[in-house]
Order: structure tokens, then sequence, then C-alpha cells
């Protein structure tokens, strides 16, 4: 495992845009978000299968005797006649992904109770693409004790809550037999990935059951489909909740800390949504394992999450600047120190107000992330939604942005403060190179949010001249 370990610490080696330095990612044959310009995490419009892989991870025991390795013990659809650099690529996954499905170690013992867990994480491949595992990790069907196994779908496409559904079926299959996944996971795997607000519909057939229809509907708004607020607002107040976008903003690092897996995962995930529409392009673990703890004393930044029971470990580990955040307590362990200054103080009063504002109507979990998601986009909608009338294009069509010009056009101070420091960023750098790729903005939400806020500052201006 430690070989492992070190492979996958040493695999990934994204440039920086604009002059910055080479950053580690957690994994070779992992993949981390597609640099869509206005999403974290890859989306789609519909058509694509749905995932690449279902497999099976338990844990069998050493030759040693005396702990227990994370196994492959079941794979769908087997992978036949590749080409020599395919196979390759499917081992360097495969290899990797048993790892996550037991991030926290191998001393286990059989067990006769044993809540399930679901949880996800995303390994970064040296493209730069992600690739996600959705995970249901359970005691398998039978009496006495045993020990538990992980059912794992590999796919390209962030769609949390669909996935969860799939893993319901999944594990409802389990309890009956292997062999009645297999058709459910086949039927599944012909059908296309739905488009936004699209339903599809899946036949399958149960013993003593008879033939169920199976609905998966995919959320009508899709840039928030990866992701869930709900564990974060359990976890930490709207004030932390701010210092910890306002530290991701300036690409620090951060660790979670938390007992459970389903945690960690769900609410690094929102961390990271927080910035919409600009991916973290960074080391981005959602829960690391065991061997790669050592991740946390790299001087890049980072966004990883780390199981209560290696606090210790972190906490004797070499580490400058950053936010320790314990989702446990609701606390910073640790801190920089500057978190409430970075942000301008007008504009960290509307997120406040904002996320208080009829927080306790919110019913829905499309509710909730669309209440939590809102303040936040609109925060970068003032700050820097005047990009594209700084992009000046060239005769052959290259657009090239005016950085002075585009942060000297605030007229806030504080505003124009903070902005010269986002710009420096590889959030920001990302976001504005894929606009100076396109003659035209693309036609998304942060898009229609900017038009929205353009269309509000008209309707002011002219009833105020109506007034005089």
């Amino acid at each position: 495992m430690d070989g492992l370990g070190r492979r996958l610490r040493a695999s990934l080696r994204l440039k920086r845009g604009r002059g910055g330095s080479a950053q580690d990612g957690p994994g070779e044959a992992a993949k981390e978000p597609e640099r869509a310009p206005e999403h974290c995490l890859p989306t789609f419009a519909g058509g694509q299968h749905f995932f690449e892989y279902l497999l099976v991870v338990s844990l069998k025991r050493r030759r040693s005797g005396e702990d227990y390795e994370p196994t492959i013990t079941y794979q769908f659809p087997k992978r036949e006649n590749l080409l020599r650099g395919q196979q390759e690529e499917e081992e360097r996954l495969l290899s990797a992904i048993p790892l996550f499905c037991f991030p926290d170690g191998n001393e286990w013992a059989p067990l006769t109770e044993y809540p399930r867990e679901t949880f996800s994480f995303v390994l970064t491949n040296v493209d730069g693409s992600r690739k996600i595992g959705y995970c249901r990790r359970l005691l398998p069907a039978g009496r006495g004790p045993r020990l538990p196994k992980v059912y794992c779908i590999i796919s390209c496409i962030g769609c949390f809550g669909l996935f969860s559904k799939i893993l319901d079926e999944v594990e409802k299959r389990h309890q009956i037999s292997m062999a009645v996944i297999y058709p459910f996971m086949q039927g599944l795997r012909e059908a296309a990935f739905p488009a936004p607000g699209k339903t599809v519909t899946l036949k399958s057939f149960i013993p003593d059951s008879g033939t169920e229809f199976i609905s998966l509907t995919r959320p009508l708004d899709s840039h928030l489909e990866h992701v869930d607020f709900s564990s974060l607002l359990r976890c930490l107040s709207f004030e932390q909740i701010l210092q910890l976008f306002a530290s991701a903003v300036l690409e620090r690092r951060i660790i979670f800390l938390a007992e459970g897996l389903s945690t960690l995962s769900q609410c690094i995930h929102a961390a990271a949504a927080l910035l919409y529409p600009f991916s973290w392009a960074h080391t981005y673990i959602p829960v690391v394992p065991e061997s790669l703890l050592a991740t946390v004393c790299c001087p890049t930044p980072f966004m990883v999450g780390v199981q209560m029971r290696f606090l210790q470990e972190v906490l004797d580990s070499p580490m400058e600047e950053v936010l320790l955040v314990n989702l446990c307590e609701g606390t910073f362990l640790m801190s920089v120190g500057d978190e409430k200054d970075i942000l301008p103080p007008k504009l960290q009063e509307d997120i406040l107000e904002s996320l208080a504002q009829g927080m306790e109507e919110q019913q829905t979990p499309e509710q909730i992330n669309e209440h939590v998601s809102g303040p936040f986009v609109q925060f970068f909608v003032k700050t820097v939604g005047h990009y594209a009338s700084y992009i000046r294009r060239e005769a052959g069509g290259r657009g090239r942005f005016q950085e002075r010009a585009f942060y000297k056009a605030l007229p806030s101070k504080a505003s124009r403060c903070f902005v010269k420091k986002f710009v420096k960023t590889q959030l920001f750098s990302l976001f504005i190179q894929e606009a100076e790729k396109s003659r035209n903005p693309p036609a998304g939400y942060f898009q229609q949010k900017i038009r929205d806020y353009e269309e509000q500052k008209k309707q002011k201006k002219s009833k105020g001249k109506s007034v005089k």
C-alpha cells in the first residue's frame, strides 16, 4: 500500500495558469474537474453513459495474517481487446480505487453491526480530467461477524443525488444475490444519461417481487446537481461558511475533519461548489486515505478531508497557513487569522443577510442548494461580473484580458483591493483563459445572473432620474 501511496502522491502535475507553479493532486488514475468554465465538476447535456464501472471492493486478509487489504472482487463490465495504453490506464485506475473505498486503514475486525455509509471520492488524471467514485459501504447479507464491503460506481458525471438512488437499487439487489445486480446495471449502462429536467425509466426484474420500473430524474438546474449543502449547514454557522469561502477564494490550504466519510465528502464538495462559476484546480481529496496523510504537508493549495481518528497525525505534521475545520464540533482548530478581513465588508454583510433571510422556509434539497449558493454567485457577479467588457479582441479573434483596467473599474476601494488579489489566483486565471478563447460569453447560469444584475442597475438608475 505504501508503494501505491507514493505513486498516487507523485502522479499529478497540473500547471498553473499565468505563470504559477505545478500542483500535486490525489491520484494518477484520478480525475479532477474538467475545466468547464462554469462548473467545479463536469456537467453534461445528456446522452452519455451513466457509468464506466461498477466495482465491489472487499477486505481480504494479507498473507502475513496481520491485517486486511481492500481488493476488487467484482467488476462490471470487464473490458476486453484494449490497446496497450488503454489497458495500462485501466490498471492504474483499478489499482487506486480500493485505497479510496477503505481510506480508514487496514486494521479491521469482523462485525455484526455496521451503519451503512454513502460517500464519494474524486480521482484526477494527468490531463486534469476527473472520475468520481460513488460508494456505499455496508455489511454483506449473512449471519455472524463479517467484514464490510463497498459498492463503488465509477463515472465522469457529477450528479450525487441521482447516483445515491442508483446505489439504493444496488443495495436492494445485493441482499438477494449478486446475479440480480448484473441485469440492472446492464440496463443502466445501455440507457442514455438524461438531459437536465428529464427522466430515464429502467425496467428491472427482481425474484419474488416481479418487474419494477425505476425512474431516475435529473434536476432541471444542473449547476448544483453534484452537491448537497445540508451537511455543511449542520456543521458550520453562516459566519464560518463565509470564512471558509474566503480562504478557498484565495486558494489556501484547507483541511476538513469529521468522523464519518459521508460528512467529509459532502462538506468538501459543498465548499468547492461555493466557488461557482470558478473551478478548484489544485489538490482535491474528499477523503484522504491513511497512506496519503502526508498530503497535509504539501506547500501548494489543497482542499482535503481527513477522518477525525487521524487528528493527532495531522496536528503533528508541519503545516503553514492552513484552515483546519473541525466539522464535529463546528470550530476552526487552526487558521491564518485574517479570514474575516479577506472579503469586502459590505459584500460580507450582503451574503450573511441573504443566507439568513428565509432559510427556514427552504424545504427540499434543491431549494436549500439554491438558497445557499445564490448569495455567493451574486458576490462574484458584483465583483467580477464585468469581466467580458475588459477582454479586447485582436485581429485573429483571440481575446486579451485588460487586468488593470478591470479591477480599476470597480467603484468600491474594498472591492478593488479584493479583486486585485483574486485575479492572481488560478481560479480566475483558468476562468479568464476560457473567456479569452470564446468570442461570446457562454450561455450559462452565471451569465444569466450577470444580465439580471445589469438590468436591475439600469432600472434603479432610471428610477433615480425620474424622481429628480
